[in-house]
């Protein structure tokens, strides 16, 4: 196989830009995009992505998680598999996810036009990576990993009462048979993945792309304090347990713990019981989420965060319970693969700037046992999440380009053995 440098102009980054424009024009408008897992919009951006896949000579399979394949087959079964996810958070962005997809289907354009390759080549579009409807983040990622909890994904719902085992079956997809998903592992020597950064670093450094050196460790739990509901008139301030105050406590200690260990908490809902404004709140619940590169530095803020909750709950007469939600440790890209990353950057934009994701990524689970690096392009004013999430198209040029390269130095690694 050619070098990156001399087998790049037949991968156009403008059609990964036009392709990222159709979808958000059928499965976004003013309030952002319309992409949430399981649900028909999804289904729309999943019929675009299978219709454009008609032109190529590939094997388009869905798994049993529901995960989309599409495999450019050489002439090994060594697999270098690129991709990301079309599902998106409601009235989400434009951007998250669907610039990987888009991205991996013009390198299967590119290389389906320059012959058989020593090794397969698969694009995949994970199914449900934001977990926005129940909760349940990577999920079909996780289930390649064998990571997912059956007896858990059997009690998930969503806001609207949908058990998660039925919504899936209308998919097509069972949880009993999910392990099937592992199979697809068994040849993958390498993954790629190309994202938005969802952060503010590289446009407060003034950059377009960067190497992403991996993905941050991240501990995530839902803490229930109890007190005791009163009336709002009538209990003294004195005599209130109130459960909402230990919370509120809780909220600014683990604030403090998340800006002491350097990395980052957040406590991203309460909810009140009673949870009306004539009462004490006799039992809140919050979530808790918080996340750092280092592991040792990750257990040391759960244990700082759990001494902090006993003594919130202490100090306003209440009692604390944690309920696990979730739980992945730091994950390192692989180095020859970052080392294929710094070399397409430097040729792009000419630098080695390198930097953690601080959000999750497909790329987190399968960097568990399979060789993993990614690309980031930067986001206009941190935003992810929201209908403003936007990048301009040279930096979504830039960032095709450096993973196109990326991928066949990677292609290249596996051919020859050395991945």
């Amino acid at each position: 196989m050619s070098s990156p440098e001399t087998t790049i102009s037949t991968y156009d980054p403008a059609r990964v830009i036009a392709g990222l424009r159709v979808l958000a024009a059928a499965t976004g408008g003013p309030e952002g995009s319309r992409r949430l897992c399981w649900t028909p919009e999804w289904l729309e951006a999943r019929a675009l992505l299978r219709e454009s896949l008609t032109t190529l000579p590939v094997e388009v399979e869905t798994d049993e998680a529901g995960n989309l394949w599409a495999y450019l087959r050489g002439h090994s079964a060594d697999t270098v598999v690129v991709g990301s996810h079309l599902d998106s958070v409601p009235k989400g962005g434009w951007l998250d996810g669907a610039l990987g997809v888009m991205s991996g289907l013009e390198l299967l354009r590119s290389l389906a036009s320059e012959g058989t390759l020593p090794v397969t080549v698969a694009l995949v579009d994970w199914a449900d990576e934001e977990g926005a409807r129940f909760g349940r983040s990577l999920f079909g990622s996780a289930a390649c990993m064998g990571t997912l909890d059956i007896e858990v994904l059997r009690g998930l719902t969503d806001k609207d009462g949908g058990k998660l085992p039925e919504v899936l079956a209308g998919h097509g997809v069972d949880i009993n048979n999910l392990d099937g998903a592992r199979l697809r592992m068994a040849d993958v020597k390498a993954y790629l993945e190309v994202h938005i950064e969802q952060g503010p670093i590289l446009e407060s450094k003034g950059l377009a792309i960067s190497t992403v050196t991996g993905t941050k460790g991240i501990e995530r739990e839902r803490l229930i304090f109890l007190g005791q509901a009163a009336h709002a008139g009538t209990m003294p301030m004195e005599m209130r347990r109130d459960s909402f105050r230990a919370a509120a406590r809780f909220a600014l200690a683990i604030a403090e713990i998340g800006e002491r260990h350097a990395g980052v908490t957040t406590v991203g809902q309460a909810q009140c019981w009673p949870g009306v404004v004539t009462a004490v709140a006799g039992e809140t619940r919050i979530t808790m989420d918080m996340r750092h590169l280092s592991a040792d530095s990750l257990a040391a803020m759960f244990a700082d965060a759990h001494q902090a909750a006993q003594a919130a709950a202490e100090a306003e007469g209440c009692t604390v319970e944690w309920e696990h939600l979730f739980r992945i440790p730091p994950m390192p890209f692989h180095p020859m693969l970052l080392d294929a990353a710094r070399a397409s950057v430097r040729e792009v934009e000419g630098h080695d700037v390198e930097i953690p994701s601080g959000a999750l990524h497909d790329a987190s689970e399968m960097a568990r046992e399979i060789p993993t690096v990614m690309i980031f392009s930067s986001s206009i004013a941190g935003l992810s999440h929201t209908k403003e999430e936007d990048t301009s198209d040279e930096h979504l040029h830039m960032a095709a380009d450096a993973f196109n390269r990326t991928c066949r130095r990677a292609i290249e690694l596996v051919a020859t053995g050395r991945l």
